[in-house]
């Protein structure tokens, strides 16, 4: 029993949390770009957070679900249908088989994530199954999902089969999670200075947290390119490559500035004039091109603090989805 691609979306790939601990390899994390919204999608149907989910850009694919099924759906607003109703995101919804998933219209954010009860009957490549497209490997096949594609479910049975009313081909549970913390002031961006940042001169310095910096239509897994002022370095000698991560801010040779994201190389030669706060990368990833950001200076401390909330948040709202989906098989 699965679900089939009945029609192909524009990037829609298997991911999970990402390969850590090969990157002195050369191979990248990879993995979902919005972490959050990845893992709040696998609670939402009593899995494990690092379950694989699919990651879907718009325009998205169209799904049939050939048995029924728990799902959920986090991350941008694509205005998602089941057999043209319309679905609240967020939330734990029991689909019928032969039900078709999609998604016609583009409300906001830059992807969003589909996770079914069980998880997804894949195979791990380097201990993750995060599709990686460059080296062909990992999720399905190495590659995005294309029309006809067959996902098998890990989990045959549903227990939540029985809150399906007649003549109705879903039904989205009344509770689910409220997100409003992580992506609220969405295009302010906290960073914490990189280790090339002192080479910016101070009038640089300054416009990179007074003046505000649009993401580039080229934007995408790898990095977000994003135009606005010319910053200069003091000197603009060159730089052993050295290590880079998720979030990242490099200058470029032209004095623009482009973040790395998700997919991005494990080691560059341009300066590291910044990186992303862990805790903010959720909302940068839901940005889209032409969008705006506003960095906003700040230091490990608070990084850490913000982390460190956010993850408990993710541990309370874990521990209540089991509760409330337990509370329903009992």
């Amino acid at each position: 029993m699965s679900l089939t691609i009945i029609k192909p979306g524009l990037l829609d790939t298997l991911q999970d949390q990402g390969r850590a601990g090969y990157s002195r390899l050369g191979i990248n994390r990879g993995g979902v770009m919005d972490r959050y919204a990845a893992q709040v999608a696998n609670m939402l149907v009593g899995n494990d957070t690092n379950e694989a989910v699919i990651e879907i850009h718009f325009p998205g694919a169209q799904f049939l679900f050939e048995q029924n099924t728990l799902i959920s759906i986090t991350g941008g607003n694509y205005n998602a249908m089941l057999n043209d109703e319309p679905v609240p995101l967020w939330h734990p919804i029991v689909v019928r088989k032969n039900a078709i998933l999609h998604f016609p219209k583009l409300q906001n954010g830059s992807r969003c994530y589909l996770a079914v009860h069980g998880g997804f009957c894949v195979s791990k490549w380097l201990n993750s199954y995060s599709t990686h497209l460059k080296a062909a490997a990992g999720g399905f096949h190495g590659r995005k999902l294309e029309k006809g594609d067959e996902i098998s479910f890990k989990e045959t049975s549903i227990y939540f089969a029985g809150l399906l009313k007649p003549g109705k081909e879903f039904e989205a549970l009344k509770w689910g999670v409220d997100t409003g913390n992580t992506y609220e002031h969405p295009n302010e961006i906290f960073f914490i200075p990189g280790n090339e940042w002192e080479q910016l001169t101070n009038q640089s310095k300054d416009a990179m947290v007074e003046d505000n910096f649009t993401i580039h239509p080229f934007s995408d897994r790898m990095g977000y390119q994003l135009k606005g002022v010319d910053l200069k370095r003091h000197q603009n000698t060159e730089l052993v490559s050295s290590a880079v991560s998720f979030g990242t801010i490099q200058l470029l040779p032209n004095g623009q500035l482009i973040v790395l994201m998700a997919d991005h190389q494990t080691t560059g030669g341009y300066p590291r004039i910044g990186h992303v706060i862990s805790a903010h990368l959720p909302k940068l990833a839901q940005l889209r091109p032409s969008d705006c950001i506003h960095f906003i200076r700040t230091d490990i401390d608070k990084a850490e603090q913000l982390l460190i909330a956010q993850q408990q948040e993710l541990n309370i709202l874990q521990r209540a989805c089991m509760e409330r989906l337990n509370s329903m098989v009992c």
